[in-house]
């Protein structure tokens, strides 16, 4: 089943082209407006403009839990904190908890994907999910 035509029956091509616009997007604007992940950057010597291609992806740094403890608890958006709309945070049981911020495009973003997911999976407008931690 499909649940999107356009994004899920592109060409591989057309695929790779819209990474690489979205890649250099991201990185642009981490680079412009989180102090930790520019500076990350300029450490491997890396700016936005040595990111071209999907696979430029390799020269990045990593994320990990430990950088999002680290800069707890806004530091690390790259919009301003009036452009979240909504916040998740752990309980922070193995130390710092972790925050992460999310926009309204982000969560129509999460919204698409999550929707192409179950799509794929075979379930239907008739079908309820409980989703359980």
């Amino acid at each position: 089943m499909i649940w999107n035509e356009t994004m899920e029956c592109m060409s591989r091509k057309d695929m790779r082209k819209l990474q690489e616009i979205r890649l250099k997007r991201t990185v642009e604007r981490v680079y412009h407006n989180c102090e930790p992940y520019r500076k990350r950057m300029q450490e491997k010597g890396i700016t936005p403009a040595d990111v071209q291609t999907i696979d430029d992806i390799v020269k990045l740094p990593f994320t990990s839990k430990k950088d999002l403890r680290d800069y707890y608890p806004f530091q690390l958006l790259s919009v301003p904190l009036s452009e979240i709309v909504r916040i998740q945070a752990s309980s922070g049981t193995t130390g710092k908890p972790i925050v992460v911020g999310y926009t309204r495009n982000d969560l129509n973003i999460w919204g698409e994907v999550g929707a192409r997911c179950f799509t794929a999976y075979g379930l239907g407008k008739n079908d309820v999910v409980q989703v359980s931690y």
